[in-house]
């Protein structure tokens, strides 16, 4: 594993009828929906660990806090970054941030597991 504090990723989403609230059972209105955001936040979390895990390992989410801070309506482009603050056995912390331009829709924090894949999926 060469995981190293301060690698990051970022990932872009241009929000669509999918991914708003409405699709997604999280409200009633038409904007970029909290699920949405936590995934979108998880994917880039997936992005930073690309080609830093050892043969044969993944990572699991096991925690997730957020703050969803302004709406995003259908048609805008968000950018969610996701920064390794720290390192702890098996666990790796983030940050994570999304954007719509210079707006912060949403701040956050994530903890993933490196776990052995096969091993993970025979339990």
């Amino acid at each position: 594993m060469q995981i190293e504090v301060g690698t990051s990723a970022t990932v872009h989403l241009v929000v669509t009828d999918v991914d708003t609230a409405i699709a997604l059972g999280s409200g009633d209105v038409p904007v970029l929906g909290t699920p949405r955001i936590v995934a979108l936040m998880e994917q880039a979390a997936v992005a930073a660990l690309a080609g830093t895990l050892d043969d044969g390992a993944t990572s699991v989410g096991t925690r997730i806090s957020i703050d969803h801070l302004a709406a995003s309506l259908v048609g805008v482009t968000v950018t969610a970054t996701a920064e390794v603050v720290g390192l702890e056995a098996r666990a790796v912390f983030f940050r994570l941030t999304v954007h719509e331009g210079d707006r912060q829709v949403a701040t956050g924090d994530h903890v993933r597991f490196v776990v052995d894949r096969e091993r993970f999926l025979g339990r």
